[in-house]
């Protein structure tokens, strides 16, 4: 399936608008990631545990959305946004959206 963060895929023709379509990940953090987390804090630089807790977020916000689109019959997802937000002390969603279109 096409997804694109642009209004229009370049070469194709939307022929119909099917509607909003949203996938979304809710992750804790671990309490293992947090310790590793504290200590690179003291020393500064990349926090990759979290930053492969966020890209596993993404990608699963992603395929939940493209499932929608799918189950809608669509052939593309245009104006695809990804946005992020805390829920809790040791919790963040990841939420996928755009606009589920057949293509011409």
């Amino acid at each position: 399936m096409l997804m694109v963060t642009s209004d229009l895929i370049p070469g194709r023709e939307i022929d119909s608008t099917l509607g909003l379509v949203v996938g979304n990940a809710v992750r804790a953090r671990h309490l293992g990631r947090d310790v590793l987390a504290s200590l690179k804090n003291l020393v500064g630089g990349e926090i990759g545990a979290y930053q492969q807790l966020l890209s596993e977020s993404r990608a699963q916000a992603l395929e939940r959305m493209e499932k929608q689109a799918e189950d809608m019959g669509a052939d593309a997802v245009v104006a695809v946004r990804i946005s992020t937000s805390s829920i809790a002390n040791a919790a963040s969603e990841v939420l996928a959206y755009g606009t589920a279109v057949k293509l011409r």
